[in-house]
């Protein structure tokens, strides 16, 4: 038996379709590429966005053309909420929320002779949480440590489909991390849904996990995925700060410059603590790479909202920004605020924000060109060239060559070997 896979969205969906392949290699089956004929094919999906909504639609409708007689399963946040959707759908057989798809090879062999197998849940109702880590890349693997969230931002949908925030003991995680490296993997990245709640279900906390993962001899790099700004204490930076392993590189939501919009988004801070903790961040480290998430077009927001966010955004000392155009999500409370912005408008004000981002990118580049850092080449090609990142999170290219591909090695920045995109 033959089975594909898709992922869509977050680095967190990627480190579970991962270890929902390895169950399907316990049973005995072979892993074949997407849109290839397969006896089942497993898509694993997003909803934090309309257009993650499209996407899965179009990842469903390439699955049931290019494996017409396949059992085509739908997994994820998507499945979570639009089960009635999905179920609709001819040629879906199985949807699984996310509390049931890793029961996924279960379902699958309990199908025999039913045309649908639709499954959802409550995701407040339930407290597991199930380990997972990806080894589809032979440098980089994405540890989970942490699901679900606490917060309420009155736009994220997310909370309703992952639930509640939890998290596996650090004991558990560090024994993950060690089989991670001992597949010869040289970065694990952190993943979860707001990995700075880790420990509200095993009485620990992040930076705990950090300095039990950080004293693992095997673990050559820890990279951190997106972290709260107000989760971020003094005593977490001065720790990185210190660490041979923890990379100096941060992504922080920030979601707008303006504390209106961030009141009405219902974020746990204001523009000031954010400024604050890029301060202290490039206080104690001052070759960090920091990265912000920003949404426009959101209710509410005025041409003066947007120029004074842009004004603050302009002033922080950042890397990159990832810009998000506001998608309206069925059920959070920012659908019933007035005062909607106009598609042209949003456009618009998201293409200032990227040109921003793009010179800020340059900018950080050139802040570090002359400055030797470690960089640990991947398996990708692209054009006789093998890339790489550096701890700061800047990328690198060169000639390829096989030997060099997952090895750490040390190079000087030029204008010649970092990447422009």
């Amino acid at each position: 038996m033959t089975v594909s896979f898709h992922t869509l969205g977050c680095k967190l969906n990627f480190a579970e379709t991962s270890t929902i392949s390895r169950l399907f290699e316990q049973a005995g089956y072979e892993r074949v590429s997407f849109g290839t004929l397969a006896d089942v094919v497993v898509i694993n999906t997003c909803t934090v966005t309309g257009q993650a909504d499209r996407k899965c639609r179009q990842a469903i409708s390439k699955a049931i053309s290019s494996s017409p007689n396949a059992i085509i399963v739908i997994i994820g946040c998507f499945a979570e909420l639009k089960t009635a959707e999905i179920a609709s759908i001819q040629g879906v057989d199985i949807a699984l929320g996310n509390k049931d798809k890793f029961n996924i090879i279960e379902s699958i062999n309990s199908l025999r002779g039913i045309t649908s197998g639709i499954s959802s849940c409550n995701c407040d109702a339930y407290n597991c949480f199930v380990p997972s880590y990806s080894l589809f890349d032979r440098t980089r693997s994405f540890l989970k440590v942490q699901d679900g969230c606490d917060y309420r931002c009155s736009y994220c949908i997310i909370p309703k489909t992952r639930g509640q925030s939890r998290n596996a003991p650090i004991a558990d995680i560090v024994e993950q991390a060690k089989i991670i490296a001992e597949k010869g993997i040289k970065e694990i990245v952190l993943t979860g849904v707001n990995i700075g709640e880790f420990g509200k279900t095993s009485g620990e906390n992040f930076l705990q996990l950090l300095c039990e993962l950080d004293a693992v001899e095997a673990i050559e790099r820890i990279r951190i995925g997106s972290i709260e700004p107000n989760l971020i204490s003094e005593e977490m930076v001065k720790n990185i700060a210190c660490s041979q392993k923890i990379t100096p590189h941060f992504h922080i939501p920030l979601q707008s410059g303006c504390n209106k919009i961030l009141a009405l988004m219902a974020r746990r801070y204001r523009r000031e603590l954010f400024a604050e903790k890029i301060a202290l961040i490039h206080n104690l480290i001052p070759n960090a790479a920091i990265g912000a998430d920003v949404i426009v077009g959101f209710p509410g927001e005025t041409e003066c909202d947007f120029d004074s966010s842009v004004s603050f955004i302009e002033n922080l000392n950042l890397a990159y920004l990832h810009v998000f155009t506001y998608s309206e999500r069925p059920g959070t409370k920012s659908v019933e605020l007035p005062d909607k912005v106009k598609p042209e408008d949003t456009l618009r004000r998201s293409k200032k924000l990227l040109k921003i981002s793009e010179l800020k990118r340059k900018q950080f580049y050139r802040q570090n060109t002359g400055k030797t850092f470690r960089v640990i080449f991947e398996q990708k090609i692209k054009g006789g060239l093998m890339t790489g990142f550096t701890d700061n999170y800047i990328k690198i290219k060169a000639p390829y060559d096989a030997s060099m591909i997952g090895k750490t090695v040390t190079i000087e920045l030029t204008d010649n070997n970092v990447c422009s995109g």
